[in-house]
């Protein structure tokens, strides 16, 4: 989130083919676990169609199982009902505002190349960290693609996720997500908790390593994060509070708005200001 290395090459091939508004499945979405399996062959067939390797699904698919606990967290998000004071305290914001100041500091040099690439200063990009993963301390427990097959198969939001999807299976392909990752209820990725297509689309092989992995790797993630920032209207040197140039990029990255006045906040409290 070295040598810097944006893995955004080849990006528009990938979203003309995996990605595409069209992506809606000739297979049936439905509201129970009852036709998922027949859900998942049919889109198996359609995959393969659509220049996804058949070896890369046969893979991706061995363990992916209809996600109750996925349909569950997407029925019940509460959190960002609360008030701001609410969710502070639910979401641990003074602790984050304290081990993040220490985290600035024990980082200091992968934190000035960001801001040197991106304009993004340190405190948001600690203060989404902190606030997704705990500083990649808990990424998730449930089986990625489990989850994001479960929701494009899901009635509610089926072309959404079926993009994110083939996003999914794209990342699989070319070795940059494990078929046996695991994360957030959603299918959220790594430390900083990306969706799939966002992946694809803002990923930053930030350590060099030839691959962009969200979940070993801080660079990456945070790399990654400033430039999803960057790509929603991040300017380098504007304020990022609300009413100020930058508060928007924050609003791109999560659209509960308790959730965007918590991270100027502690992104504040961070950065000394």
């Amino acid at each position: 989130m070295h040598k810097m290395k944006c893995v955004l090459a080849g990006f528009t091939a990938i979203v003309a083919t995996a990605i595409s508004p069209a992506a809606t499945l000739a297979a049936q979405c439905g509201n129970t676990g009852s036709g998922f399996d027949a859900w998942v062959q049919d889109f198996k067939g359609e995959a393969a169609g659509r220049g996804i390797n058949p070896s890369v699904l046969d893979k991706a698919f061995a363990n992916v199982n209809y996600s109750k606990a996925t349909i569950r967290a997407d029925r019940g998000q509460k959190s960002f009902k609360l008030s701001l004071s609410q969710f502070m305290q639910k979401r641990g914001g003074q602790a984050i505002i304290s081990r993040g100041k220490k985290m600035k500091a024990q980082n200091a040099k992968l934190f000035s190349a960001i801001e040197s690439r991106y304009g993004v200063p340190a405190g948001p990009l600690i203060a989404i960290w902190g606030m997704e993963t705990g500083f990649g301390g808990f990424m998730g427990k449930e089986h990625t693609l489990s989850a994001v097959a479960t929701l494009a198969y899901d009635c509610r939001r089926s072309d959404y996720f079926t993009n994110q999807l083939y996003a999914a299976l794209n990342l699989v392909q070319r070795g940059d997500l494990s078929p046996n990752a695991r994360g957030a209820a959603h299918g959220e990725i790594g430390q900083t908790q990306f969706l799939p297509a966002n992946v694809l689309k803002y990923g930053v092989d930030g350590d060099g390593s030839g691959h962009v992995d969200m979940v070993r790797s801080k660079a990456d993630a945070l790399f990654s994060t400033a430039n999803f920032l960057r790509g929603h209207g991040w300017s380098a040197g504007a304020g990022y509070q609300q009413g100020q140039g930058n508060y928007g990029a924050i609003q791109g990255w999560n659209a509960a708005s308790v959730y965007q006045q918590a991270i100027a906040i502690i992104g504040a409290e961070i950065d000394g200001g």
